[in-house]
């Protein structure tokens, strides 16, 4: 496991951000970490970064515990906050030859110009950070974080703030690093994490709420679909749940129904049977889920 995170809590006076939170991230998989404002997910970045300790419980980066082996944690760790810190009176060449000498690499120049190319910088390599754009401010942050070639990335809302064409640029980026890197990153766009992430862990108030691939969370922890479906007259909901396969029937309006099922089967023949045998004709059938945000909305309600 990249990633071991065993009963942790963290607390800031008496406020617990943090509730014995526990999860494990494999190696090469991209984790999206969500939760509204104040969950703690950047508490528990920080501390898997080495930034805080914990107030109890551990946790291991690359089989390095946090606590007793933090410089072997920040080896394997790149780490990009949700406020970029950078040195804006740099050239951006210049502040990735500062942060290769601080990791001590050998072949800086080398180094650097392959995450120059690897982000993305190429046209913009010789300007102050200070010049840059929002999306190009965030490549450099990356490439910082990527330049000793760390085993697992943090990055804390790693595309806040950009406009969509540099989201794009930026999410292609992740999704290629992670194709070789454990990547955990927190985000607010529930787009970004279907189009990113394999796996989703929520955290709310200090505690994971759920946690699993995108279509098993939407699905209430199963791989359940949603069929929509408009008859021409109403029909009672409990002669809907009555069709073989289906599990929950919910009015969307007017003669709409989303009828849940689990996605090993397909219940649309047994929807047709019932609308024979009971007279109705059906005026629409389409495929729907519920959406990932949605889902969120559901778990993280006060």
């Amino acid at each position: 496991m990249s990633i071991v995170v065993r009963n942790v809590t963290k607390l800031y006076g008496e406020q617990k951000a943090l509730n014995e939170v526990s999860f494990e991230i494999g190696s090469r998989e991209v984790v999206g970490f969500l939760g509204p404002n104040g969950a703690g997910k950047s508490t528990m970045m920080k501390i898997l970064t080495c930034f805080i300790p914990p107030t109890q419980g551990d946790a291991l980066v690359c089989g390095h515990d946090i606590l007793s082996a933090s410089m072997e944690v920040r080896r394997n760790v790149g780490y990009l906050p949700e406020h970029n810190p950078l040195y804006l009176d740099l050239y951006v060449r210049e502040y990735l030859h500062f942060v290769a000498g601080i990791h001590g690499l050998q072949q800086r120049n080398k180094r650097v110009q392959e995450m120059i190319d690897m982000v993305g910088l190429g046209r913009e390599q010789h300007k102050r950070i200070g010049q840059l754009s929002k999306g190009y401010r965030q490549r450099v942050g990356l490439a910082q974080a990527m330049i000793h070639d760390p085993q697992v990335l943090i990055l804390d809302e790693p595309t806040s703030g950009l406009d969509p064409n540099q989201l794009v640029e930026v999410r292609g980026l992740i999704k290629q690093i992670g194709q070789s890197k454990t990547v955990m990153l927190s985000t607010h766009i529930m787009q970004e994490v279907e189009a990113i992430c394999g796996r989703v862990i929520i955290i709310d108030r200090g505690q994971v709420v759920a946690d699993g691939k995108a279509s098993e969370i939407r699905g209430g922890g199963h791989q359940r679909e949603v069929l929509e479906v408009e008859f021409d007259r109403a029909v009672e909901a409990n002669a809907l749940t009555s069709i073989s396969g289906v599990i929950k029937a919910q009015q969307k309006g007017g003669l709409v129904w989303l009828l849940a099922y689990d996605a090993s089967v397909d219940i649309r023949p047994n929807v047709f049977r019932f609308a024979v045998d009971n007279g109705l004709q059906v005026l629409g059938l389409h495929k729907s889920e519920r959406g990932l945000e949605e889902v969120f909305k559901e778990l993280t309600r006060k």
